[in-house]
């Protein structure tokens, strides 16, 4: 499933968020739930939300009906937080 959401991402989404500089990536697929971040410009739009509820998920719940929702994934990963400690550290010497 998650190779299907991939190429539906790909094939579908990314042209459309592409003439906004950003696009798209799955991150997880969980109980049916896919969760995506956007990436590039698109990451850090204040319109992020709404790109998710009006753009992807209409275009990945019609595509495969299978995936009943489609979620913004706002988490950080935790190469990014460990640079930010290391950072954040450095300072304090």
């Amino acid at each position: 499933m998650e190779e299907k959401i991939k190429r539906v991402l790909a094939e579908k989404v990314d042209p459309l968020l592409e003439s906004h500089f950003g696009g798209v990536v799955l991150s997880a697929f969980e109980n049916g739930t896919a969760y995506v971040k956007l990436t590039g410009a698109c990451s850090a739009c204040p319109s992020a939300q709404y790109t998710i509820e009006d753009v992807v998920k209409g275009i990945v719940l019609e595509a495969l009906p299978e995936v009943k929702d489609v979620v913004l994934d706002t988490s950080v990963s935790e190469d990014l937080l460990d640079m930010a400690r290391k950072i954040l550290n450095k300072d304090r010497l």
